[in-house]
């Protein structure tokens, strides 16, 4: 049964880890993440990799919509500004841990501009409205090719810190690692903080967060920046992950698959972001894995199960939205309440 949680003052309250406990297996995690390389094949390390990249831009789009109640198409193409902003100034000899936050603050710039629309229309408007900047952002990577390389890509040069080349998937994984573990971090502050809280009384009544005193068209273009400079950091981390991208990566279906995510994972929490951004990018992978293991006794299940597997992934996605609409935060929480009552009941 948890103890020794007895809040005593309103700090304490507001901790993000409030017991001994809990500030013990965070340090359990750390040591795990670190030692992670070391036990894992390079296969499972580059998964990881896309994975923290995926918790990054999930992050950043649940502080929009999650928090804020703004929906947004077009976090992908801000993907592919930080991304095609962190290649032109790396092939430039600036240094990666100059352009990774270049990369987020153009894509932040970008977000202000399509959050003006925000404070006349919002809902499905705004959505649509978001949705046009995916596809005007996508024609002006396959045009630009000064910038952007056109349909060929663009390659990104080898990350390098004070000379030592990050030119694998191990020391990669720690770069995308600490910024994920950074800006999570960042992004649980911010919403103990007035920002954050004025984001929120946004997303449940925006005109009563209004008649309250809040500033609805300063902080809709704050939460619109927040969210693109973490997908601007997601994408130029993925390109100097994958080291050359083309405008085919950052598509409509990249937008989906992030909103898919935190609503799976659960709306409004940044637990919720993790475990969504798990889960997208996890059971794909498990499914094929399946696959692979039963051609082995049945060789044309191949042929067979692999256009299903797009079916059954869809089918857990439709079962999430059905059955537990809060995601999987909520089952979750349900795990803790009970061991947390342990060994008595509810």
């Amino acid at each position: 049964m948890r103890i020794k949680n007895f809040r005593q003052s309103y700090e304490h309250d507001e901790a993000i880890w409030q017991t001994p406990t809990s500030r013990l297996w965070l340090a359990a995690l750390f040591v795990l993440l670190a030692l992670f390389p070391g036990v894992a094949n390079g296969y499972i390390v580059g998964l990881a990799c896309i994975l923290g990249i995926h918790v990054i831009a999930s992050a950043g789009l649940n502080i929009m919509t999650g928090y804020t109640g703004l929906i947004s198409l077009s976090h992908a193409a801000f993907m592919g500004v930080g991304c095609y902003t962190a290649a032109f100034f790396a092939q430039r000899g600036v240094p990666f841990y100059l352009t990774i936050p270049m990369g987020g603050l153009v894509a932040a710039f970008l977000g202000l501009v399509v959050g003006i629309p925000s404070l006349r229309i919002k809902g499905l408007y705004l959505a649509v409205a978001t949705l046009a900047m995916q596809f005007i952002l996508v024609f002006i990577f396959r045009e630009w090719e000064p910038v952007t390389g056109g349909v060929r890509g663009v390659n990104v040069p080898n990350a390098s810190l004070f000379g030592f080349d990050l030119n694998n998937d191990t020391r990669m994984y720690y770069v995308i690692a600490f910024c994920a573990i950074a800006l999570l971090i960042a992004a649980r502050n911010l919403f103990r903080t007035r920002i954050g809280r004025a984001f929120i009384a946004i997303r449940d009544k925006d005109i009563s967060a209004e008649v309250l005193g809040i500033n609805l068209f300063r902080y809709k273009l704050l939460a619109f920046a927040i969210g693109s400079f973490y997908a601007g950091v997601a994408g130029a981390l993925l390109g100097y992950f994958y080291r050359a991208m083309t405008p085919e990566y950052f598509t409509l279906a990249l937008s989906i698959f992030y909103l898919a995510a935190i609503i799976i994972g659960g709306l409004g929490t940044m637990l919720g972001t993790i475990l969504g951004a798990f889960f997208m990018t996890l059971v794909p992978e498990l499914l094929r894995a399946s696959v692979s293991l039963i051609a082995e006794w049945a060789p044309r299940a191949t042929e067979i199960l692999s256009p299903l597997q797009e079916v059954v992934f869809g089918v857990l996605i439709i079962g999430f939205l059905v059955f537990e609409p809060h995601g999987l935060v909520e089952i979750w929480r349900r795990v803790r309440r009970y061991f947390h009552l342990w060994p008595f009941r509810a």
